[in-house]
Order: structure tokens, then C-alpha cells, then sequence
């Protein structure tokens, strides 16, 4: 399969008034061409610095400190701004959480897209984008397409604000789209209708999606293959099915145990994840998940354990996988599992 994305060893970094922020500390991936690849975690596990990073969003106080970032094979950290703004939009595209702060609420929707079209087609006619317009708004389901343009952006639902905020990133039909969860501020029903819509258009335009979210059950949804993110690393990377057939890390573990299911005891409660994450000024020595972590051992406190294969296409970062771990209470010791 090839690689649209690879992002290799990548370390970012935020100075505060308090210290340095070691946001993302080595992170590792690639995005197939056509797939979508999940990345999972809860709120400051590195998610959103890590697609930030990939854009060159970061302001004046983020900075990639080292690793390197390959779309089809161009290295876009060594990339200037004037080529890295031809790159946003037209060939890396991203969908943010919240349409209301990425709208502008003077400017009509039709306006704001030929906006996006014009930066990257000048040469277009304002007809020839007016009809661009009208062909993405039917692309993303739109009603009443050559009404709706006219509106502004309080005249739509949250549903209707975030087709637009995707038809915006999808003018210059991406390689690359990044949904940095899209999805958060909608009712189920709304995001719904939005994970089928960008499964379709995946299909019809062939693009390759990064999805970030917190949510195991809308990754279970979407993606083929998922990442999750804790304290800046990766902790697991997996096929879908592999992950929540069979998870490999005890973060992921405690993730999944948090997810309510169709069968579910109505009189149990749902297990959360004790503790909270790890201060990122001062990161652990060891594994970060170590200090919420019930099976952890001497030797997570002490060292970043290496990425251990788990078959297939999987990788865990955790001691547990090790051959020399010990076999008692250990979850992933295949007689524990039988």
C-alpha cells in the first residue's frame, strides 16, 4: 500500500511562562493513500499538536525541535512559509472542532468558500467559482444549495456549519484531510450523518483522512487503523478490528473498558482511568502512563519502554510485552488470555 503521510521521530515543543512544553516527544506514523488513520487519546496527549505540526500551525511559541514529516515523499519541516501556504488547503486540508470560531460570522457561506478557490485557483472567473461553489456545497449534501450560499453562518445548525467547514477543505480536492474532532459539538444523530458523509466522500474522491478524537466508538466507525496517543507517544498503533479485538497496552485497555456497550449491565458503572495525565513540562523518566497504570512494574517508572511488535502491522509501547517480563498478573501473557 503506499504512503501519502510519514511522520518519523517527530518532537514539539511550546514555551510557556512556566517552562518548555514537551507536547509531542517522538511520534512515528504513516497514512495510507485512501485510509483513514485514527488518533486516539484524552485532552493533552499530544493529538492535536501532532496535526498542528504536520501544517506548521504551532504560532510564535510552538516549534518542531526535530524529526522529520514527508507528504508524497517532500519534506515539509525545511519547507518556507510562502511553500508551505501552497500546501494548506490544496494538498493538505483540515476540518477544526468547533465551525462557529473558524467561520466568519459577517461573511455569507458561499463567500467564505470562494475564498478557499480563489487563494489557490486565481486565475478562476467569479463565475467559474461560483459554480465550484455550488458543485462542493451539493458534494456535502447541502439542501437548497443556490439558497443556502446566500446564508450566514447563524443561519445554519451545527450540523449544516461543519458540512461547509468540509466543503471548504475538500475545494481543492486534498491528498491529505485532517479532522481534528469534527465531530464533538454535535449530537449523536448530526455526528452521525457526518461520519457517513466523509466515509462517502473518501470513496468518491479517493482522498486519505487523519481523524482525531477522543472517541473509541467513532474511530470504530471511520478508520482503518488507529493510533493512541498518552503523555506525547504512541502508545499502540493497530488495525481497527486488532485493537478492539485484542488491545496490547493497559491505556488502551482502560480506554475501552470506559466505552458503554449494546449489552451493557445497566447496574454496573463504567470503569474510568484513575489519576490524571502527566505533567508535560516535567515529563515521567519512564512510561507516562506508568503512575495511572495497575500493572506497572519498577522498571516502567525507570525507562521509555521500546516499541514491541504484536504481530501484523501492530506495535505497543509497554514492558509487559517484553519476553522477560514476568508471567504473574500479567494481562497479556497468552495463558491469562485462554
Amino acid at each position: 500500500m503506499e504512503t501519502i503521510l510519514e511522520v518519523r521521530d517527530l518532537h514539539t515543543s511550546f514555551l510557556t511562562s512556566n517552562g518548555l512544553v514537551q507536547a509531542v516527544r517522538g511520534v512515528s506514523f504513516d497514512v495510507e493513500k485512501g485510509k483513514t488513520l485514527g488518533i486516539v487519546g484524552e485532552s493533552g496527549s499530544g493529538k492535536s499538536v501532532t496535526s498542528l505540526s504536520i501544517l506548521k500551525l504551532l504560532g510564535t511559541t510552538g516549534k518542531i525541535t526535530g524529526g522529520s514529516i514527508k507528504l508524497d515523499g517532500e519534506e515539509l519541516t525545511a519547507m518556507s512559509t510562502k511553500e508551505m501556504r501552497a500546501v494548506r488547503g490544496a494538498r493538505i486540508s483540515m476540518i477544526f472542532q468547533d465551525p462557529m470560531t473558524s467561520l466568519n460570522p459577517l461573511i455569507t457561506m458561499g463567500e467564505q468558500v470562494d475564498e478557499m478557490i480563489w487563494e489557490h485557483n486565481r486565475g478562476m472567473s467569479k463565475q467559474e467559482r461560483q459554480e465550484k461553489v455550488l458543485e462542493l456545497f451539493r458534494l456535502v449534501r447541502i439542501p437548497e444549495p443556490e439558497k443556502r450560499m446566500k446564508s450566514y453562518p447563524h443561519e445554519f445548525s451545527g450540523g449544516m456549519r461543519q458540512r461547509v467547514m468540509i466543503a471548504m477543505a475538500l475545494a481543492c480536492r486534498p491528498e491529505l484531510l485532517i479532522a481534528d474532532e469534527p465531530t464533538t459539538a454535535l449530537d449523536v444523530s448530526i455526528q452521525d450523518q457526518i461520519l457517513k458523509l466523509m466515509r462517502s466522500l473518501q470513496r468518491e474522491i479517493g482522498m486519505s483522512i487523519m481523524f482525531i478524537t477522543h472517541d473509541l466508538g467513532v474511530v470504530a466507525e471511520l478508520c482503518d487503523r488507529v493510533a493512541v496517543m498518552y503523555g506525547g507517544l504512541i502508545m499502540e498503533e493497530a488495525d481497527i478490528i486488532d485493537i478492539f479485538r485484542e488491545p496490547m497496552h493497559p491505556y488502551t485497555m482502560g480506554l475501552m473498558a470506559s466505552i458503554p456497550g449494546m449489552n451493557q449491565d445497566k447496574s454496573k458503572m463504567l470503569r474510568s482511568i484513575p489519576g490524571s495525565p502527566p505533567d508535560m513540562i516535567h515529563p515521567p523518566k519512564g512510561c507516562p502512563f506508568a503512575p495511572r497504570c495497575s500493572y506497572a512494574m519498577r522498571i516502567c517508572t525507570e525507562e521509555i519502554p521500546p516499541y514491541i511488535s504484536g504481530g501484523k502491522n501492530r506495535r505497543s509501547m509497554c514492558w509487559l510485552l517484553d519476553p522477560e517480563a514476568p508471567a504473574e498478573g500479567n494481562p497479556f501473557r497468552s495463558e491469562r488470555r485462554a
